[in-house]
């Protein structure tokens, strides 16, 4: 307010501020609807705050929070009543992306009193959506009001739970609290209680009190919580608001002014007390408030009170009331009645009526609100306590009648709501474990119940299973039941003085006081699990840290302070028990009754118990270790911890759920898949705590079951694939290697987590019993290893039979039992207990048949070679080998594993043999499987004692080691490292659809494997979590193999892996991968080698080693053939090495081919960047000559295979290092110079020669990189280097392929073809030399017809190699096929380059061949072939273009080898001068610089003095093929005049004065003929020139030229069939038309005007003469066609021309008619040459 309007009414302020005072002190307690809004809060949710509405203003904010904290409820727009409508929008919403928002409220409207209904504000809504007259009605109130939103923090810090009680950690008590405020979620919630609560929500909604008499118009509610009648009674239980006291007796709900018919939105929270009596109740007394302050008027006026009464009958009473009003207080002892009921002498309102509507709302774990629970609770506590009758409702239930009672609320509980189930779920499953344990003495008798409790908890637990589909784990294990195992359940107490298993106990077992009615907070609230702080987004607790503590604790505190907890009130003294029934209860063991009970019942029951079959057997292993633990048995011999009785009834349920898995597996997948999973873990638990023997004897009867059923299977592959994940979890047991007895004496150190049975399981460790046993024993699947190792027998015999190729239908399974093997050794090779080498030297002896197994399989192996080798992988030995063999690996025991028993009478089921005919097909194996599977393989060799190995070795067949070999060969290309840029394109690749995609897919066909089995492979490392009795999971290494999936072995070796992992990969962790993926290549190739050596060491005492030594070279050459580590190479060589030196003949005399690969690959080596790697390879190189000549005095064969592979090294490696290569040659150098014994020998200038020679061919193909980018010079380098290897065929044959294929990048197909020619002649040659056949050509004359070039490849020479000679003329290509090959590719060139007559002739050289060998269907297609050449020649007439030709010469020192080269390019049909001129000058002048490189644009003689010495000249001049006269009668067609060109010609016009053109008189021709050193097309396009003659034509002689071409012009459109008039017209008008400068007319005017004074001109004269004689007559010939020719619009043109025509014939009539008379002599006998014409021009030869 303005200062000056204070100071006016300063007195009126006054009173105000009075009034308001009197008010506030007066009224201060009572409220008032003031105002509402509604907030859209789907709109902030969706946008995170990106909406603004009108009534909304978003703000994102990161500041401050202002504002206090209220936990008040505005339930005017979301109450209690009206979540149930509102609930559609719960899916909708996504919280996790939301941010914090600062929401501004800005428009009110004011709560009329008449409209505060629900149902008034719903319309109020549903308006706001649609702008109507009805919101103008509302009363707007300018207000503002900030609500700051942001996402609560996962711990949140000064934490209030609902009953206002701090959660630690509570530092501070001074910082504003976070309050939790408690949920009423739409959706039941199924969370067991975990916490005590006890609170009671309190809703007035509406009074009516229209019809009462009196004053009563300002009304409001007091609501009081009452533990007796008196007014004083009422209790401190409801909570205040904000900024009261904590708790008050009483509220008040606000007050609608002058309305007698209020709506309340008041929600009252009471704490209820843990005790109630019939007497509390809550009592809600109505006043009438008086505004004004009157004379005698109180301020309140009592006008009605009512109450409920908080017991009904022993229950908690809740719900929706309408409940009458009294006008007077009610009388004594009310609190017991209901006000339903009509009291005698009371007055009501509106007779007795029900005018107030309230709706009391509990959130208790106390009481359940669920009549069947609540009964059943009673009972128990009633046997507890001891108190008959026992009142449950209406009913009083004697003692008589207890126990029919009893067994009737056990099978009623099924009819129970399943949220107070659920909520109760701990309380309720003790209980039923009580009676079991427990047998209840009703009237002196035992109550048997355990049938009734088994029941009830089987149905139980599998309405939980139905109904909380979400809430289950990997195995199908619902979390609830799990945590329950895991945390909760444990013994009752057995013994009176035996320690209590307290809560602190067994991981903190949660049981409240919940039943016991003590009003103290209990002490077992210490819960070991975070509290979860939403209700309807529970999460299950973890696992405690890990199983260690797990351990300790139960070993731990045991005694706690119990005083509260009265659960247990059933064992604190048996002799309370005794004085009341004379006797002591019978003790039972919990798992004994619970194995007994699952082995008699039948029906539903059982079917109910199958379904849930993990929770009991999880139940009966953790009682079991209990008892063991708590009776002080865990150092008690196994055989004796547990009463036969016991072990039968185990027996007995093992075999029926067998039998069950057997004979259901194909109705009830999903079912059985689990119970086969429970059942396996539950074997796995009870080899921890029973006798081994026994359970093994369990393990036998599960596969006798499932074997028996196999025979009669079509398809087996389910069931095995059962049995697989059955076998597969007891293997993840923590001492699997020792319940396998490793052959020793050893005994491995201690467990790094003693479980609780490891101690005892470590005392029958390693038996010794194999020191007799034969070494083949050891190796294969016998009887012997079986019955001594008996799981890992089980696993192998798995292996071998889903491997076996005959094994039908199991396809499916590979992966997956591969996996098995391949988890199961990842998890030995990390486990710490067995790192010392000795000990994982016998883990490794359970696995030696391994090797068997898998060499069986190589013929299905994935073929890792072909990727980067042409030839795939070495095939030592045909398939048929593999299955002839007789000696096999795997006998019967494959039927023996089948049938389960060690006794080996069977032969193999029928079902598994293959009626297949002679060639089976293998099926491969995934890439991924086939790698698995060589990582164990490699495994097992790395670990295996190499004695032992090597005993083995010597026993194997050739065949065998051959085999052995195969697969280390396969080895090294398997584990070949590919380097980070493989890693960086697979990770940006998204190729999730890969091959393991693709045995994904397989298997789900063939049905193998449900969804959740896929889930169950993954591990069991998870499954610690719950089951605490099995000390399996305790070792740190986790040993259970499923733990192992990322495990170092694991992570290693599947770099197909990661791809599906996730997508995108940081650099670090590419690089990181790429190191691992380059240390298992070193590490697997190191192995390969170690096992390579041994059989070297093995066979080089046999016979039979030449061919075994053979396969071990190969594997050899092939791992230097790939990428590897320095490290690994240095062994390498050094092994390379010690081979050769000791089997020198096996490589100069056996393995010739091996030779050559040799060469090449230390060639390759010795030009590696790595010094190292280098130093070896030289010395290597070195050994190698040195051996060679050692065996004949010359190295021939070294030298030969080493040029060799120096050119294919050179032509093929594209990252290939010369300066690198070179100090390598200088290394050997060298050594030949300074090798002592061999210093008076050859041998050193025999090293001399050849490194020499390797200088030479190193620095051309250096060349040939520097010229990379200029195609010509490539070409002439490589025909320079090919042309270097004329002795030896095979570089040739090499050299002239890399050129063709060079010519068909650049589409140059005549060219490609004609390599393809020389080539076939160069191979004709030397096999008319090895073999003399009729058909063969007999050399390159054969060719010639193709082209003339051709016989440059006659083997004639002094050095020719005679191809007879080792290792000369062995490729593929020297062979009648190979010719074949060549010459059909050749005529495929031909024909692309559409010489089709060339295609023709080298069809006339194939045709012989194939006519000799009877081909008829080459020759048939030959013949098409021939067909379509001559038809395409007939229809492309006229329109066949080849090439176009220009001279180029090249000036200037800065070309280097090209300087005043003159050369004639071929180039691609109808290329014009500009482009080739462009073309070379853009690349010199890229390569020497723009401004360096210069065109010549004349083609005049290039005199090299005027040039400039610093740049560099090209000319180019278009040039034509000159043929001479004689020739011209064989070159008929378009192909013969463009075919074997070798003379071409250019015109240079001059004058005699230096200039290029003047008057007709003066002027003069030079022709320029080029001769070239072949013939085009050639094996390049351009060719040197090696001839050049000039014919300077004189002006008479280029007058004559010119008019015979008219001439030619003229009759040829004269005569051009179909006629083209334009070009008739175009013609006539060049030769007739007037205006034509330099025209026939001038010239004869020029030169027939007089007759030359120069005899030796007349003949010129004569021919002139008679040329324009002609060239009239062909005009005339012309007008004659054109007249017939033209419409009648040209007629006037005609007659033009006609005109001229005959101007011009009378202007040259006198020149043409006159002779020259001396050339009409008599003709007189000449003696001199007749030639004139030759003899008169002024010819000059140029040679």
């Amino acid at each position: 307010m303005p200062p000056s309007f204070v100071l006016q009414n300063k007195e009126k302020l006054e009173k105000l501020k009075s009034q308001a005072d009197q008010f506030c002190q007066r009224l201060g307690k009572y409220r008032m609807p003031f105002a509402w809004t509604a907030i859209h809060l789907m709109n902030i949710v969706s946008s995170a705050g990106s909406l603004e509405r009108d009534s909304t203003e978003v703000e994102i904010s990161t500041g401050e929070r202002k504002g206090s904290w209220s936990e008040r409820r505005n339930s005017s727009i979301v109450g209690r009543r009206s979540l149930e409508r509102t609930t559609s929008g719960d899916d909708a919403c996504n919280l996790t992306s939301f941010r914090p928002a600062t929401l501004t409220v800005t428009n009110f409207f004011k709560q009329e009193g008449d409209r505060l209904s629900d149902e008034d504000l719903y319309k109020f809504l549903a308006d706001m959506r649609r702008p109507s007259s009805v919101l103008r009605r509302l009363r707007p109130i300018t207000a503002q009001l900030k609500i700051d939103i942001s996402p609560a923090p996962e711990n949140p810090h000064y934490c209030l739970t609902p009953e206002l009680l701090q959660v630690k950690l509570y530092p501070d008590s001074r910082v504003r609290p976070t309050r939790e405020i408690l949920e009423f979620p739409a959706r039941d919630v199924y969370v067991p209680n975990t916490t005590y609560r006890n609170l009671l929500y309190v809703y007035p909604q509406s009074l009516n009190f229209a019809n009462r008499q009196g004053s009563a118009r300002n009304i409001t509610v007091k609501v009081q919580f009452m533990y007796g009648e008196d007014p004083s009674n009422a209790m401190p239980v409801i909570f205040g608001k904000s900024s009261c006291s904590e708790f008050s007796k009483e509220a008040y709900t606000a007050v609608v002014y002058h309305n007698r018919s209020p709506d309340f939105h008041e929600e009252i929270k009471v704490k209820l007390p843990a005790t109630l009596t019939d007497h509390h109740h809550l009592l809600f007394t109505f006043y009438h408030v008086s505004c004004q302050q009157k004379q005698n008027t109180p301020l309140e006026t009592p006008v009605g009170y009512t109450w409920i009464p908080m017991l009904q009958n022993g229950r908690l009473k809740t719900g929706q009331f309408c409940l009458p009003v009294s006008l007077e207080k009610p009388p004594q002892a009310y609190s017991v009645l209901s006000p339903e009921v009509p009291l005698p002498g009371m007055k009501w309102v509106d007779n007795h009526k029900g005018v107030f509507n309230v709706e009391v709302v509990a959130v208790s774990s106390i009481h359940t609100q669920d009549p069947y629970l609540d009964k059943f609770f009673a009972l128990v506590n009633a046997l507890d306590e001891h108190m008959f009758p026992v009142r449950i409702g209406d009913m009083r239930i004697m003692e008589n009648n207890l126990e029919n009672e009893l067994k009737s609320s056990i099978s009623a509980l099924n009819s129970s709501q399943l949220e107070p189930v659920v909520r109760f779920l701990h309380l309720l499953l003790d209980k039923l474990i009580l009676l079991v344990v427990r047998p209840p003495v009703i009237a002196g008798q035992i109550v048997n119940l355990g049938q009734a409790s088994f029941e009830a908890m089987s149905s139980i637990i599998n309405r939980l299973h139905k109904n909380l589909e979400g809430n289950h784990d990997q195995h199908g294990r619902n979390s609830l039941l799990a945590s329950y195992i895991y945390y909760v359940f444990r013994l009752p107490n057995t013994s009176p003085n035996s320690p209590s298993p307290g809560p602190g106990g067994l991981g903190g077992s949660v049981h409240y006081a919940t039943m016991a009615r003590s009003a103290v907070r209990p002490a077992s609230l210490n819960l070991n699990r975070s509290r979860s702080l939403s209700n309807s987004n529970p999460d299950i607790p973890g696992t405690p840290t890990s199983p260690d503590d797990e351990v300790r604790s139960i070993i731990g505190s045991k005694a706690m302070d119990r005083s509260c907890n009265r659960m247990s009130s059933h064992t604190e003294t048996s002799s309370f028990l005794q004085t009341l029934t004379g006797r002591l209860p019978t003790k039972k063991l919990f798992h004994e009754e619970l194995a007994l009970q699952w082995v008699v019942c039948s029906g539903s029951v059982r079917e109910s118990a199958l379904q849930q079959a993990w929770f009991f057997f999880e139940l009966m292993v953790k009682s079991m270790v209990h008892h063991l633990y708590f009776n002080d048995k865990l150092n008690a011999a196994r055989k004796s911890r547990f009463p036969e009785r016991f072990m039968d009834d185990i027996t007995a349920l093992v075999s029926t759920i067998a039998s069950d898995i057997v004979s259901r597996f194909q109705k009830d997948v999903e079912m059985v898949e689990r119970l086969n999973t429970s059942l396996a873990f539950f074997l796995n638990d009870l080899l921890s705590v029973m006798d081994r023997g026994f359970v093994f004897s369990l393990i036998k009867n599960f596969y006798k079951q499932v074997s028996s059923k196999l025979y009669s299977l079509p398809i087996p592959s389910v069931l095995v694939s059962l049995r697989l994940d059955f076998l597969r979890i007891i293997c993840s047991h923590e001492h699997y290697v020792t319940l396998n007895l490793p052959c020793s004496l050893l005994t491995p150190p201690a467990s790094p987590s003693p479980s609780v049975s490891s101690a005892t399981s470590q005392s029958s460790g390693f038996s010794t019993n194999v020191q007799d046993q034969k070494i083949a024993n050891m190796f294969e699947l016998s009887v012997p290893f079986r019955q001594q190792h008996y799981l890992a027998g089980l696993v192998l015999t798995e292996l071998a039979v889903i491997l076996d190729p005959e094994a039908e239908g199991l396809f499916g399974l590979h992966k997956k039992v591969i996996n098995m093997v391949h988890n199961l050794l990842s998890s030995h090779d990390s486990d710490p207990r067995y790192s010392d080498p000795q000990i994982k030297a016998r883990v490794a002896m359970l696995y030696l048949p391994l090797i068997g197994i898998i060499m069986e399989t190589v013929p299905q192996l994935y073929d890792f070679t072909e990727s980067h080798n042409q030839r795939g992988r070495p095939v030592c030995i045909a398939t048929d080998d593999y299955e002839s063999e007789s000696g096999s690996m795997i006998s019967q025991t494959v039927a023996m594993a089948i049938a389960g028993t060690s006794v080996p009478q069977l032969t193999r089921p029928g079902s598994f043999i293959l009626t297949s005919t002679s060639g089976r097909q293998h099926t491969t194996f995934s890439a991924e499987s086939s790698r698995s599977l060589l990582i164990c393989l490699l495994w097992v060799l790395k670990n295996a004692d190499e004695t032992v190995l090597q005993k083995w070795f010597t026993d194997l067949s050739v065949l065998q080691l051959n085999r052995l070999l195969d697969l280390l060969y396969l080895c090294v290309s398997c584990f070949e490292y590919k380097g980070k840029k493989v890693f960086e394109r697979m990770n940006s690749l998204t190729f999730k659809k890969s091959k393991d995609m693709r045995a994904k897919l397989e298997e789900a066909i063939l049905g193998s494997i449900g969804a959740r089995q896929e889930m169950v492979r993954r591990s069991r490392g998870q499954l610690g979590m719950y089951t605490v009795s099995s000390p399996s999971e305790r070792s740190p290494s986790g040993s259970a193999f499923g733990s192992q999936e990322n495990l170092r072995w694991r992570k290693d070796m599947t770099h197909w892996r990661q791809n599906t992992e996730k997508l995108d990969k940081s650099r670090a962790e590419i690089e990181h991968e790429a190191l691992i993926d380059g240390n298992l290549a070193t590490e697997a190739n190191l192995i390969i080698l170690d096992t390579l050596e041994i059989v070297v060491q093995t066979v080089s005492v046999t016979e039979s080693k030449e061919s075994i030594l053979g396969g071990v070279l190969k594997v050899l050459l092939h791992s230097m053939a790939c990428n590897q580590s320095a490290v690994y190479l240095q062994h390498c060589f050094a092994t390379q090495r010690a081979l050769v030196s000791k089997f020198p003949e096996l490589l100069f005399e056996e393995e010739t081919e091996q030779c050559a690969d040799l060469c090449l690959r230390l060639l390759r080596h010795c030009s590696s960047s790595i010094s190292t790697i280098r130093s070896h390879a030289s010395a290597s190189l070195y050994l190698l000559m040195r051996q060679n000549f050692e065996i004949g005095n010359n190295f021939a064969r070294v030298k030969m295979q080493v040029t060799m592979s120096l050119s294919s090294l050179v032509g093929t490696s594209q990252n290939f290092n010369e300066e690198f290569l070179r100090r390598s040659l200088k290394t050997i150098l060298t050594y030949a110079e300074e090798d002592l014994e061999l210093r008076e020998t050859t041998f050193p200038d025999q090293v001399q020669d050849l490194v020499f020679n390797l200088h030479m061919i190193l620095s051309d193909t250096v060349k040939m990189k520097e010229h990379q980018e200029d195609p010509e010079m490539l070409i002439d380098l490589m025909y320079r280097i090919a042309k270097g290897y004329q002795t030896s065929p095979d570089l040739r044959l090499t050299w002239l392929q890399n050129m063709a294929g060079k010519h068909s990048e650049r589409s140059n197909h005549a060219e490609a073809a004609q390599c393809l020619v020389h080539s076939a002649a160069l191979v004709a040659e030397y096999l008319s030399m090895l073999e003399d056949r009729k058909y063969l050509p007999v050399g390159c004359v054969t060719f010639q017809n193709i082209s003339s070039n051709v016989l440059e490849e006659s083997a004639v020479s002094d050095d020719v190699v005679s191809p007879d000679e080792e290792g000369i003329c062995s490729g593929k290509y020297f062979t009648e096929s190979g010719l074949v090959g060549l010459l059909e590719q050749a005529a495929a060139s031909f024909s692309m380059a559409g010489m089709y007559e060339a295609v023709n002739e080298v069809y006339k050289v194939l045709i012989p061949i194939h006519e000799a060998n009877r081909d008829a269907k080459k020759l048939s297609t030959i013949h098409g072939k021939l067909q379509e050449a001559f038809s395409k020649i007939v229809h492309q007439d006229g329109k066949r273009m080849f090439g176009t030709y220009f001279r180029v010469g090249f000036y200037g020192t800065k070309f280097g080898d090209l300087d005043e080269q003159e050369f004639v390019y071929k180039e691609p049909a109808i290329t014009k001068l500009a482009e080739i001129s462009h073309r070379l000058e853009g690349f010199y002048g890229e390569r020497f610089g723009e401004d360096v490189v210069e065109v010549i644009k004349d083609s005049n003689p290039v005199d090299k003095c005027k040039l400039d010495p610093n740049k560099a000249y090209i000319q180019i001049t278009y040039v034509e093929p000159y043929f001479d006269t004689y020739e011209m009668k064989d070159r008929i067609t378009y192909f013969d005049k463009n075919y074997n060109l070798r003379r071409f010609m250019y015109c240079t016009p001059f004058t005699l004065d230096g200039r290029a053109h003047g008057e007709l008189h003066e002027q003069f021709k030079r022709k320029t003929i080029l001769t070239t050193s072949h013939a085009f097309p050639y094996i390049k396009t351009r060719v040197n020139v090696t001839h050049k003659e000039e014919i300077i034509l004189t002006p008479i002689e280029v007058a004559i030229e010119d008019m015979q071409k008219k001439t030619q012009e003229l009759a040829f459109a004269t005569h051009q069939d179909p006629a083209d008039p334009k070009m008739l017209q175009m013609v006539l008008q060049g030769s007739v038309g007037t205006t034509v400068n330099q025209g026939p007319l001038e010239v004869a005017q020029v030169f027939l005007s007089e007759i030359p004074s120069d005899p030796k001109l007349f003949r010129h004269h004569n021919k002139l003469r008679l040329c324009f004689k002609d060239f009239t007559k062909r005009c005339e010939d012309a007008l004659r066609k054109n007249k017939s020719l033209i419409g009648p619009d040209q007629k006037e043109y005609q007659r033009e021309l006609e005109r001229n025509y005959h101007r011009l014939k009378e202007a040259l009539q006198p020149l043409i008619n006159r002779k020259i008379p001396q050339l009409y002599k008599v003709v007189l006998p000449v003696t001199c040459h007749r030639d004139s014409f030759s003899r008169m021009s002024l010819r000059k030869m140029d040679l």
